[in-house]
C-alpha cells in the first residue's frame, strides 16, 4: 500500500493521495475462484453482446428504431463490463491494487456513465413499446430511426455532463486519514467516506443520482407498463393480445434483471447491517451478470432476432455452396 502524498493546492491541510488502495476482495476466502468466474462472465458478455450487435448490423429487417436502442444497450453493456471486470481482475488476481488518483476517477466515470446508459436505454425501449401498443397507427411516425438516434444522443450529452460534474466533485475533498477504499473498484460512496473535510455536497449528489438516475427511470417504466396493460385489456382478440405480450416479455425481463438487484441491495444497505464480503459480492454480481444475460434474453425471447439469425445462416450457407460449385468448375 502506498503512502499518502499531499498536494497543497488549496492550503496546507488539503491532502490528495497519489493513489487509492482498493481493498474490496482481500478478505474473501477462495477469492481466486471468484475471479475466474468473473473472467468467464466477461468472456460471455463480450461474445454475447458482440454477437447481438453483429446480427443487428447484418440483418436488414432489424434496421429499425427499436433495434437501434437494442444495439445501444448491447454496446453499453459491453463497455460497462469492459470498464469494470478487466480492471477488477488485474487488481485482485495480480495484486495491482494501488490505483493512481487520476486513473481511479477516470475508471469511476466510465463505470457510472455506462451503468446510466443501460438504465436510460431501458427507458427508451419502454417508451417505444408504449407508443407501439397504445398508439399503433402513429408508431412509425413517432418512433423513427432519426428520433431514436436523437434520443440516444441526448442521453449521451446528459450522462457525460452529469458524471463529469459528479466525478470532479471528488477533487474538492481532502483525504488526510487513509487512502484505503473498501470496495472492489473506485466506488464513489466509500471514497466520499474517506474525506476529512465537508462532503455534504457529494453525499447530496449520491442521493440525487439514486433518485434521478435509478428510481425515476424505473417509475417511468412502471407507468408505461401500467398504460400498456390498460391498452391490452381493450384488445378483444386473444391472439393479438398474446402477440403483443410476447413483444413485451423480453423487455420486462431486462428491466427486472437490471433494476431489482440494485434496488434490493440499496434497500438492504439502508435497513440492515450487511457483512462487507456479502455486500461486495452482491454488488459485483449486480453489475456483471445483467450485461451477460441481456443478449441471451434478446436472442432466445425475440422472434425477430431468431428469424434473422436463421436467415443469415441460410444466406451464408447458400453463399458457401455457390462458391464451392464455382471452384469445382
Amino acid at each position: 500500500m502506498s503512502s499518502m502524498q499531499s498536494d497543497s493546492s488549496v492550503n496546507s491541510t488539503f491532502v490528495r493521495p497519489a493513489t487509492f488502495f482498493i481493498n474490496g476482495f482481500s478478505n474473501i476466502p477462495h477469492g481466486k475462484y471468484y475471479y475466474v468466474f468473473l473472467s468467464l462472465v466477461y468472456t460471455l458478455t463480450v461474445f454475447g453482446n458482440s454477437f447481438i450487435m453483429c446480427i443487428i448490423y447484418l440483418a436488414r429487417r432489424l434496421h429499425t428504431a427499436k433495434y437501434i436502442a437494442v444495439f445501444h444497450l448491447a454496446f453499453s453493456d459491453l463497455c460497462g463490463s469492459s470498464a469494470l471486470i478487466p480492471k477488477l481482475i488485474d487488481m485482485f488476481l495480480f495484486d495491482h491494487r494501488d490505483v493512481l488518483y487520476e486513473s481511479c476517477l477516470t475508471n469511476m466515470f466510465f463505470i457510472y456513465h455506462f451503468m446510466n446508459m443501460q438504465s436510460l436505454t431501458l427507458l427508451a425501449l419502454a417508451y417505444g413499446r408504449l407508443i407501439a401498443i397504445c398508439f399503433p397507427l402513429r408508431y412509425h411516425a413517432i418512433v423513427t430511426k432519426t428520433s431514436m438516434c436523437l434520443v440516444i444522443a441526448v442521453m449521451w450529452i446528459f450522462s457525460v455532463t452529469y458524471f463529469s460534474v459528479y466525478v470532479s466533485l471528488v477533487n474538492r475533498l481532502s483525504f488526510c486519514k487513509t487512502n484505503v477504499v473498501d470496495s472492489y473498484y473506485c466506488d464513489i460512496g466509500p471514497i466520499y467516506r474517506l474525506a476529512c473535510n465537508d462532503n455534504s455536497i457529494n453525499v447530496l449528489f449520491i442521493k440525487l443520482s439514486f433518485g434521478l438516475l435509478l428510481c425515476l427511470p424505473l417509475i417511468l417504466i412502471i407507468i408505461s407498463y401500467v398504460c400498456i396493460s390498460l391498452a391490452l385489456r381493450k384488445i378483444t382478440h386473444g391472439g393479438d393480445r398474446t402477440k403483443a405480450m410476447k413483444t413485451l416479455t423480453s423487455h420486462l425481463l431486462l428491466v427486472a434483471i437490471f433494476y431489482l438487484p440494485y434496488l434490493s441491495i440499496n434497500i438492504l444497505s439502508f435497513t440492515t447491517t450487511m457483512n462487507p464480503n456479502v455486500r461486495i459480492i452482491n454488488n459485483s454480481l449486480t453489475q456483471t451478470i445483467p450485461p451477460m444475460l441481456n443478449p441471451i434474453i434478446y436472442t432466445l425471447k425475440t422472434e425477430e432476432v431468431m428469424q434473422s439469425i436463421k436467415d443469415l445462416y441460410k444466406r451464408n450457407k447458400v453463399k458457401n455452396i455457390t462458391e464451392n460449385k464455382e471452384q469445382m468448375y
